[in-house]
C-alpha cells in the first residue's frame, strides 16, 4: 500500500485564527478611516499580509506612502500576535486531534501547508506541533495560494507524489492550489464557497474513519 500524505492548512482548518486576523485587520482599517464587512473579510482569507492591506486600502479608496504601508503591516502583526499568544488547546477545532491521531495510528504522512508565518508558534501554543512530520509555512515559500508551491514543497519533503497527497483547506485559493498541484482537495467549511473541492465537509466532525480509509486505500 502506498503511504499517502495528508496536508493541512492551519487557519480555519486546525484552529480558527481567522477571527483574530479579522479583529486585527478591522482595528487597523478603522484607524485609517476604512471599514469592511465580514463578507469582504472572506477575500482576505489565505491571502498574504501585503495583498490584504492592498485590498483594504482599495475598499477605502486610500493611498498611503510605502513607509506608512510597512508600518501598518507591522502594527497589524503585533495586534494579531497579541491574540495568538493567549491561545491554548481549547482553540483546536472539533475532531481535528481525533483525525490526526487516526492518520498517525495508520502510519500516514502528516504535514502542514500554511501561508501563516506564525504556524509553528500556533501549533506549539495548542500543543500539537509533534503531530506533524513536515511544516511548510509562510517563511518557506515565496508564492501565495492559489500557487501550489506550499503543497508541492510539503510533498517533496515527504517524498510523496502529488497524486498521493490529500489537502484540507478552508479557502477557495487553497482549494485551487491543491487542484493545480493534482492533489485531492477537501474543503472544510461552506459548500457553495468551496464547490471546486473534490469533497466538502462542514467540519471534521463530518469526516468518518471509513472515508479516511477510502482515501488511504485509493
Amino acid at each position: 500500500m502506498t503511504k499517502k500524505a495528508f496536508i493541512f492548512d492551519l487557519d480555519g482548518v486546525i484552529v480558527d485564527t481567522a477571527k483574530y486576523h479579522f479583529l486585527a485587520w478591522k482595528k487597523l482599517a478603522n484607524s485609517i478611516g476604512v471599514d469592511f464587512t465580514e463578507h469582504q473579510n472572506e477575500q482576505l482569507k489565505g491571502v498574504s499580509r501585503v495583498k490584504s492591506l492592498e485590498k483594504i486600502l482599495g475598499w477605502g479608496n486610500k493611498s498611503i506612502s510605502e513607509d506608512e504601508f510597512m508600518e501598518l503591516m507591522a502594527l497589524k502583526n503585533d495586534d494579531y500576535l497579541m491574540y495568538i499568544n493567549k491561545m491554548d488547546e481549547n482553540e483546536i477545532l472539533p475532531d481535528v486531534t481525533k483525525i490526526l491521531d487516526y492518520l498517525k495510528e495508520n502510519n500516514q504522512h502528516i504535514a502542514l501547508g500554511s501561508a501563516s508565518k506564525n504556524a509553528r508558534m500556533i501549533l506549539k501554543k495548542v500543543n500539537i506541533l509533534d503531530k506533524f512530520e513536515v511544516i511548510v509555512d509562510g517563511n518557506d515559500v515565496s508564492k501565495a495560494k492559489p500557487n501550489p508551491e506550499v503543497f508541492l514543497n510539503a510533498a517533496k519533503q515527504l517524498n510523496c507524489e502529488p497524486n498521493n497527497c490529500i489537502v484540507f483547506e478552508d479557502s477557495l485559493a487553497g482549494v485551487k492550489a491543491a487542484n493545480i498541484a493534482s492533489m485531492i482537495s477537501i474543503g472544510i467549511g461552506d459548500k457553495e464557497t468551496l464547490k471546486e473541492a473534490d469533497y466538502v465537509f462542514k467540519d471534521f466532525t463530518e469526516i468518518s474513519k471509513d472515508f479516511l480509509n477510502e482515501l488511504i486505500n485509493k
